[in-house]
């Protein structure tokens, strides 16, 4: 009972791609140096070969290396590819049968979750509801940045092709949905990253680097969070700013310095629908003057995580360690290491969580 700990093996994405570690690797890695962390979560085309159509004997071999491991097989991330076809877009009712296909899938590999994405339709989540009791998997819809919580009428107007015009209500649409259907095979996944409160350093780092020199670019990171901790957001903004103007105009500056995180305490709002939550972070800094500690110094954790054992959240945190896409422009010298990222990440959970 209580917060579980997990890791999505999405974190170890690069190490992937270079052949350093497979599928195997990573289990083993969760299982063997993250001191008790059991939940696995993955990326359904990344992690599946073959991807929809994987052998039995990968289903096989997935399933016994989980439990070889003694391992719980907790969410399976999919994307619905309405351009699959080629000839046309899928409508509801193609797109419900993909995700009773993911459904299936997900049983077979022993996922309690399918995680969809916001852009998913309600009514062809509807369509592929009476599937997932019948097979008791649960399907959830992410709450990932920019997207609040529940409606945000503050929110600015965005209307673009991937967000939609709803974008600032769609959760509270999910909820809506839920309470009409009765169901408890549909519910909410937050991100951690919703409450992220400044810019993380990797990303601030690779945005600056298409301006300024590698080491310029590191010392107005630096700066940028000394400003921030001794004055507050509005200075270092203003800092950042007066650095480099051309930071704030480009596309991401809407993400890393609007100031739309949400606030942990919203997370009461939405308690009884929370069947699992995204780990995100994008850089473990130790903390001053704690050796062995570590911090996500641009995400409040403590405070979120505190609100999630107030409520008597029962699920798991699923690490999702996303710095690594930040850092490619340095080169393989440059790029951080995955494995020792995840790790620290959980010995700042394990602190958190209390255990």
């Amino acid at each position: 009972m209580g917060i579980k700990r997990g890791v999505s093996l999405y974190s170890y994405q690069q190490s992937e791609w270079f052949g350093r570690m497979t599928w195997r690797d990573q289990l083993e890695e969760v299982a063997m140096n993250l001191g008790g962390a059991t939940g696995i979560e993955i990326i359904s085309e990344a992690t599946i070969p073959q991807y929809p159509f994987p052998s039995e004997q990968f289903i096989f071999d997935w399933n016994n290396e989980i439990a070889r491991w003694n391992l719980k097989a907790v969410t399976m991330d999919c994307y619905l590819d309405v351009m699959q076809f080629r000839t046309h877009v899928m409508n509801h009712k193609e797109a419900a049968q993909r995700l009773m296909y993911d459904l299936r899938l997900a049983k077979k590999m022993g996922f309690e979750n399918i995680r969809l994405v916001h852009s998913v339709p309600l009514e062809a989540i509807e369509m592929a509801l009476p599937l997932a009791e019948e097979l008791n998997v649960r399907m959830t819809n992410e709450i990932h940045s920019p997207y609040p919580i529940t409606a945000n009428l503050n929110l600015p107007d965005v209307d673009h092709a991937f967000m939609g015009a709803d974008w600032k209500y769609r959760h509270s649409q999910d909820i809506a949905f839920i309470e009409r259907t009765g169901t408890k095979h549909y519910g909410l996944q937050p991100d951690m990253g919703i409450f992220q409160y400044r810019a993380p350093r990797p990303m601030l780092g690779y945005l600056l680097r298409s301006y300024v020199s590698a080491e310029e670019a590191g010392r107005i990171v630096d700066e940028y969070y000394r400003v921030f901790d001794e004055a507050g957001e509005s200075a270092a903004n203003k800092y950042m700013e007066d650095s480099c103007p051309a930071i704030m105009e480009s596309k991401f500056g809407f993400m890393l310095f609007s100031g739309m995180s949400a606030r942990p305490e919203e997370l009461y709002k939405i308690a009884p629908y929370i069947y699992c939550i995204h780990g995100k972070f994008y850089k473990m800094t130790e903390i001053p003057g704690k050796p062995g500690q570590y911090e996500e110094s641009s995400i409040r954790y403590p405070e979120a995580i505190k609100v999630l054992k107030s409520i008597g959240y029962d699920g798991y945190i699923d690490s999702e360690y996303e710095g690594q896409r930040s850092q490619q422009d340095m080169g393989d010298a440059g790029l951080a290491d995955e494995v020792e990222e995840v790790r620290r990440h959980h010995e700042m959970l394990k602190r958190l969580i209390g255990e």
